[in-house]
């Protein structure tokens, strides 16, 4: 199964380019067999850009989570901590082969309503 998350432009090509190695998430999605992220990079680019397999989910306090993953997180401790703010749990995806579409797609060619998830949305393969 694979799942499109909105992943904001800077982050998307940060993981397409191999700085980021894990995306965080305050929400997982509940199925348990998704082993495909499709990344829509969300305005202004608003395209579908590429996808990244799973290597593993971590879950933690976000103390926990921060210390785990900084060397390779993408993203500065000040925004780290105030995406998780007044958060208990944090989820880290860290991501393995990433695959940068050639060309970006319209949304509506993976989603037929064309709408942008808020967070992610469950896609047929």
């Amino acid at each position: 199964m694979k799942v499109l998350l909105s992943i904001k432009p800077e982050f998307a090509e940060k993981i397409l380019s191999g700085e980021k190695k894990y995306e965080f998430r305050k929400i997982l999605p509940k199925a348990q067999n998704i082993k495909i992220i499709v990344i829509y990079a969300s305005r202004p680019i608003g395209k579908v850009v590429g996808e990244f397999e799973i290597s593993q989910i971590i879950s933690d306090t976000p103390k926990k989570i921060w210390s785990q993953t900084k060397e390779s997180a993408g993203i500065s401790r000040r925004y780290f901590d105030e995406y998780f703010s007044g958060k208990a749990l944090a989820h880290a995806i860290q991501i393995k082969a990433v695959k940068r579409y050639a060309r970006p797609r319209a949304l509506d060619t993976i989603l037929p309503s064309g709408i942008a998830p808020q967070s992610f949305c469950y896609i047929k393969k």
